[in-house]
């Protein structure tokens, strides 16, 4: 018999095509839909917290520490990354320490100040791809010799 929802059969068709997706997808997009979860996750287990639902911010604090120790850390190269991966690693380390803390204390402040300290690496990282991808164009300079501008 026919039924409209299957529940096996969405989460295998959603399984296969994150699968595909992984094969097809750049590393530096990789990375930016890492901090789009870790955000996502934390924002989510605020509305929860808001609402007092207890099983969603556990959730959800748990995906972004998940994220953030198996994905964004683990992806650090901290042999030849220098004092950057060195420095994300300790904040990441960080973020994690909070995120169990306001999980434990019921505690917005601390979630907050997660999201203050992603967001802006999480913006950079899309800048980057955005100002590698963008058109350069020649302009003379003011010794006259062009000089390469973002377009």
């Amino acid at each position: 018999m026919f039924t409209a929802h299957n529940p096996r059969a969405v989460n295998a068709y959603q399984r296969i095509n994150v699968e595909t997706s992984m094969h097809t997808i750049d590393q530096h997009q990789l990375v930016s839909l890492l901090y789009e979860g870790v955000l996502g996750s934390v924002a989510t287990a605020r509305g929860a917290l808001a609402r007092g639902d207890v099983q969603i911010k556990c959730n959800s604090i748990a995906k972004a520490i998940r994220i953030i120790e198996e994905g964004l850390s683990t992806a650090l190269d901290r042999v030849d990354g220098g004092q950057l991966a060195e420095n994300l690693g300790a904040l990441y380390d960080y973020c994690v320490r909070k995120l169990i803390s306001a999980n434990a204390q019921n505690d917005d402040a601390m979630l907050q100040e997660v999201m203050r300290l992603i967001e802006p690496i999480a913006t950079g990282w899309n800048e980057i791809k955005k100002n590698a991808m963008s058109p350069q164009v020649a302009v003379p300079a003011m010794s006259g010799k062009p000089v390469l501008m973002e377009a």
